[in-house]
């Protein structure tokens, strides 16, 4: 499979989950507000919903840094000369990877502690599945960067700059 149709296919999945997470989130928070306007209140809602919005975050940034559409300083890159760009991109790409790497690896292992945990509302409910998403989300987001590097490492290869303008007298 070539790294454009592995793209594409954990684009579509991650679309697909976001939109999912965003259809079981509203559906939750309307059923919430309607029990409670009726005056029987929901015991779970506003600890699923927590749980749903924190799932949402997790697969949405993840999504968006296949996008490229995370918070980042482009302009920086732009601003420096091209022999610097692509050591500074990598150091960034490498810093980030790291980071999200650290993150997977520390929410695995609190996994285990969380394993006798349950949820207050619905305690047949884990806080190690609801948790879950942490080390997920973030091994998610290390393979959605690695998977847009050359984009990274391409935009850091091109001027930037807009070309001459060229006038034509008519």
């Amino acid at each position: 499979m070539t790294l454009h149709r592995l793209r594409r296919a954990l684009e579509r999945l991650l679309n697909f989950i976001v939109i999912v997470l965003m259809l079981a989130l509203a559906i939750i928070v309307t059923l919430g507000v309607v029990y409670r306007k009726a005056g029987m209140s929901l015991v779970w809602y506003d600890e699923i919903a927590s749980v749903l919005l924190a799932w949402l975050t997790y697969y949405g940034a993840a999504l968006a840094a296949l996008k490229r559409a995370h918070i980042g300083f482009p302009g920086l890159v732009e601003a420096l000369p091209v022999p610097l760009r692509v050591p500074v991109t990598l150091a960034a790409e490498a810093l980030v990877i790291g980071f999200f790497v650290l993150m997977a690896y520390v929410g695995a292992s609190v996994l285990e502690v969380l394993a006798t945990d349950y949820l207050v509302s619905l305690p047949q409910v884990s806080v190690m599945y609801t948790q879950s998403v942490i080390p997920i989300g973030a091994a998610l987001f290390v393979v959605a960067e690695l998977l847009v590097v050359p984009d990274a490492l391409r935009a850091a290869l091109e001027d930037g700059r807009p070309a001459p303008r060229v006038e034509v007298n008519p």
